[in-house]
């Protein structure tokens, strides 16, 4: 029997300002992947995987990620924005409402403000982290 892996949203990207890492790896994977900066993962290595285990991903670590801590004063010096899919209500022209989801870029604050009822009804689906390389030399 072949065990097909789930490759989507396991990416990095860098633009000149910022690196753009999908949210279905787990940290042992992310450790191990070479396209993803050097300094990110050492942070990762260093700070965060103390308090995680190797094999969440980093979208179940985020999402549950408590609102008081060391790491979301990490998250927030790196300048991280979290790229998530909500189920948002919309009213079409002919007056009917219609829900869809819709992608939205929220802080760190804003993600870990949100209680674990409110992110399971809006549908909260976590997609992406974007940390700022400027930030990243700081730390």
């Amino acid at each position: 029997m072949n065990q097909t892996i789930y490759e989507d949203y396991k990416y990095s990207m860098q633009d000149t300002g910022r690196l753009y890492v999908g949210c279905k790896y787990t940290f042992a994977e992310l450790l191990e992947a070479e396209d993803v900066l050097f300094k990110f993962r050492m942070l990762v290595q260093k700070y965060i995987l103390p308090e995680a285990d190797s094999e969440d991903t980093l979208e179940s670590h985020l999402y549950y990620l408590a609102p008081t801590g060391f790491l979301v004063k990490l998250y927030r010096q790196m300048k991280a924005r979290i790229k998530v899919n909500i189920i948002e209500e919309r009213k079409t022209p002919f007056g009917r409402r219609k829900r869809e989801y819709v992608t939205k870029q929220l802080t760190i604050e804003q993600l870990t403000g949100m209680t674990k009822e409110e992110k399971e009804a809006c549908g909260l689906v976590i997609q992406e982290i974007s940390v700022s390389k400027l930030a990243l030399l700081g730390l």
